[in-house]
């Protein structure tokens, strides 16, 4: 059954990240389209990694002023036929904060009619906007309202990018413990990289950690960070 995955959370959260890294693990057993639904942010979006994203077989829908310098973005006609196409996997990578999932919330009729969907919170504790309980229960509230949509599961992405240590994770935990307690949801991931994520999987059992709010543990690549090499080899 053709399943659909909206991704969302606030300003650094990681919410591309996970984007990126659901729809390569996706497209080497299935069709995948990615749609870059972020009209707030210009920068750090999966439209960048177009060619990765093509040479991984994936189709992307973005904004059409992602990489032209446009100010005024506008969401293509053709996005309406991720409800239509032969994908397997649809993946919605969603502005980082209520403004940005109005332009998910158009889409609510087709949305409605579908059972296989999942919409994913993220959560970065290490991020200003998402940093204390009641900032996160705050946008939640914005983004279900604005996005028309309803919440599914939390993913735990507390990180510093390459600063990251074990201490972040644990802090996410916490974190993402205090947001699903409030709210009732589940957690579906722990997301981080190699070898922090190992380490917090080692503490986590030692210290007898809640596995349900661990959820999975999933080791992610971190495509967007921003290092010299990339860019003299292929740009940001």
């Amino acid at each position: 059954m053709k399943k659909y995955i909206v991704v969302i959370g606030n300003f650094g959260s990681g919410k591309t990240e996970l984007s990126l890294n659901l729809a390569f693990e996706a497209a080497k057993t299935q069709k995948v389209t990615l749609v870059d639904l972020d009209i707030i942010n210009p920068y750090f979006r999966s439209t960048e990694r177009r060619a990765e994203l093509e040479a991984a077989g994936i189709r992307l829908f973005s904004p059409t002023y992602a990489m032209l310098g446009v100010e005024i973005p506008s969401l293509p006609a053709e996005i309406y036929s991720v409800f239509s196409n032969d994908s397997d996997t649809v993946i919605f990578d969603v502005g980082g904060d209520a403004t940005g999932a109005i332009a998910l919330g158009q889409y609510k009729r087709f949305f409605k009619d579908i059972d296989n969907i999942e919409v994913l919170y993220v959560i970065n504790a290490r991020r200003p906007f998402s940093a204390t309980l009641e900032l996160n229960l705050d946008m939640l509230s914005k983004v279900v309202e604005a996005g028309r949509i309803k919440v599914d599961a939390l993913v735990n992405n507390t990180n510093l990018s390459q600063e990251t240590k074990l201490v972040e994770m644990i802090d996410g935990y916490e974190m993402v413990k205090r947001v699903s307690e409030k709210t009732g949801l589940p957690v579906k991931y722990t997301v981080g990289c190699e070898p922090i994520v190992s380490e917090f999987r080692a503490y986590a059992e030692q210290n007898d950690l809640d596995p349900a709010l661990i959820g999975e543990i999933k080791q992610i690549t971190r495509y967007m960070h921003r290092d010299w090499e990339r860019f003299t080899t292929s740009g940001l």
